[in-house]
């Protein structure tokens, strides 16, 4: 049976009514109105009552029992070290395009949790199989209306899904979507494409087959993102994948394209609005382009980004972002400074536009260095993936100007630590320079072109 854990809390918001209470970092809550939550989900639905009993448990050990009212809705202000008190419902697929499987060996053991949660779906958009769910679990989704959720589909026949994830019960997806239609439930869809498997009419049979599920007011499927499998030089010798080539990249643009444009994504009820407003509920991810050499698809064909944190419009999207930023921001002259800006390969023409526009600000240097990853393999070259080995081995002995501008996707969450473990204060000290982490294209702006040491700005 699973354990339920206090939810241990790691942050009291100042001002909020935990803190007006006397909450402290290190407390754990044990229940809510007798209730013991499972998980965040829990918590935040227990909260919304206006009256709550709470037992605390505090740093030392000692249970508290507490009344709170407040208004409905209102929330506590607390944050906790994890979502799921009663642990990671874990993956039970082999897919052997799994990133967790094509890690190296002898790093820390919770780099190799697989997790396939459906709750860390609802929350933040992490991707599913839905072949391990129980009956309570399923129940609790329809009960909760956990919607949408993120699902891994990869293929909708059933042998080449099962084929893809060495499970036999990955055979049921269709029917699995049937129950979210019926409920009015949703799902944004997933397809990785692992050439010669489901790729070609296999991948045609799964995007008709979820562009099937696109109708009506609440569709069940909101969304499709077709994504190419990624592949590091540390995966299994005999999982029987090929990498995706630009001849491969090319021909699944054409491919997408092509049904998009006769109209078999866009299904009776919808086809009319869809083709007036050139939309589809497919989309493939940015990566697909920056692999076959070709131009990205423009903003309009984006609609509202549904999957852009599956890289689907990503850099179309900071495209725009820094336009509109740097039009406010960017000032016409700076004290002198020369920064590095580390970017994955694979966008380095993308950003080009970015790179005039830093450098047309007098006193502003911005060199861009784009990567490959001899960590991964070469033929990774996202810059979410870059590691603190290959920062040490490709910029050893150059000149980085006044610091390092590194994106914040290249670093772990919440810690300054990259992927391979190597800190970033380590790989500062190495290269003997100032490293500034930036998340966000404000932030990535203001770092540019703030007062350095030494400034007299």
């Amino acid at each position: 049976m699973t354990t339920i854990r206090p939810a241990r809390i790691t942050k009291v918001l100042p001002e909020s009514i935990a803190a007006e209470i006397g909450f402290e970092v290190g407390d754990a809550i044990v229940s809510i109105n007798g209730t013991h939550p499972r998980d965040l989900i829990d918590y935040q639905f227990l909260c919304a009552d206006e009256v709550l009993e709470l037992e605390v448990l505090d740093t030392a050990g000692k249970t508290h029992h507490l009344e709170i009212e407040k208004d409905y809705d209102d929330d506590l202000g607390l944050e906790f070290e994890t979502a799921l008190f009663d642990g990671l419902i874990q993956c039970n697929n082999r897919c052997p395009f799994c990133f967790i499987d094509q890690q190296p060996p002898g790093k820390r053991s919770s780099l190799y949790l697989k997790d396939d949660d459906y709750r860390l779906s609802f929350l933040y958009g992490s991707y599913l199989t839905l072949t391990n769910l129980t009956e309570r679990e399923w129940q609790r989704i329809e009960n909760m209306r956990l919607s949408p959720l993120y699902v891994s589909v990869h293929a909708t026949e059933p042998d080449v899904r099962i084929r893809l994830l060495k499970n036999s019960r990955a055979g049921q997806i269709l029917q699995q979507i049937k129950w979210f239609k019926k409920r009015r439930l949703q799902i944004h869809a997933q397809v990785v494409v692992c050439p010669g498997i489901n790729d070609g009419i296999h991948l045609e049979q799964t995007l008709r087959d979820l562009a099937s599920f696109h109708t009506g007011e609440v569709p069940a499927v909101a969304s499709v993102a077709v994504v190419p499998v990624g592949l590091t030089r540390f995966r299994p010798q005999e999982d029987e994948l090929t990498p995706v080539t630009r001849e491969k990249a090319r021909e699944v643009i054409s491919q997408v394209r092509s049904l998009q444009r006769s109209g078999r994504f866009a299904p009776s009820l919808q086809q009319e609005f869809q083709k007036k407003q050139g939309q589809s509920c497919v989309w493939l991810a940015d990566e697909w382009f920056l692999i076959a050499g070709e131009e990205l698809p423009t903003e309009a064909e984006y609609k509202d980004y549904p999957q852009i944190d599956n890289g689907v419009g990503s850099i179309r999207l900071f495209l725009k972002q820094f336009a509109e930023t740097a039009n406010k921001l960017l000032p016409p002259k700076v004290q002198p400074r020369k920064l590095t800006w580390i970017v994955g390969n694979a966008v380095e023409q993308a950003f080009q536009p970015i790179l005039k526009q830093l450098n047309s600000v007098e006193g502003l240097d911005i060199k861009m260095c784009a990567l490959s990853s001899d960590y991964w393999g070469q033929n990774i070259t996202v810059t979410g993936l870059l590691t603190g080995h290959d920062l040490l081995l490709k910029l050893q002995g150059q000149d980085l100007g006044d610091g390092i501008l590194l994106p914040s996707v290249m670093l772990k969450h919440g810690e300054l630590v990259f992927l391979d473990d190597i800190s970033v204060e380590d790989v500062a000290c190495k290269l003997d320079t100032k490293i500034f982490p930036v998340a966000g294209v404000e932030e990535f702006i203001q770092t540019c072109i703030k007062p350095l040491n030494g400034d007299k700005s």
